[in-house]
């Protein structure tokens, strides 16, 4: 299944479960051109329902949700979706959850009290790309 859309715009869903952080996510999410915020949940059933009925190409992901672990997410949508751009977000920077999360599909694993400003330059990366798949490059 091919959930990458090939157009200029890359679509992204967001799953946190504090809302304060969520919302300033979702802020600089919408405040990137060529992005779209598709859809946000706060827990793994939500998040596996949403980014299923979504198609985002991109995901920003919590791993500490709560009734679960972001782990549970990507380990439930990745396999059907491989071209799907994923970044951990975490206060559980852990090499062990480093490892499990990159192993399971991750891009990048960020710890959010030291990366938090790297999103932005990550889902203008994620974007830069979006726009040179949809001119077929």
């Amino acid at each position: 299944m091919n959930w990458v859309r090939h157009d200029a715009t890359l679509q992204v869903f967001l799953v946190e479960d504090s809302p304060a952080i969520r919302a300033r996510l979702a802020a600089t999410i919408k405040a990137i051109q060529g992005t779209e915020l598709v859809g946000e949940a706060g827990s793994v059933g939500a998040a596996i329902e949403g980014i299923r009925s979504t198609h985002p190409g991109a995901v920003i992901l919590d791993l500490q949700l709560e009734d679960g672990s972001g782990l549970d997410v990507l380990k439930a949508v990745y396999p059907s979706a491989p071209e799907l751009r994923v970044a951990v977000l975490t206060n559980y920077a852990t090499d062990q959850h480093r490892r499990a999360c990159l192993d399971a599909g991750a891009e990048f694993f960020l710890d959010k009290s030291a990366d938090f400003p790297r999103i932005r330059e990550i889902v203008r990366m994620w974007t830069a790309r979006t726009d040179s798949a949809a001119l077929g490059h």
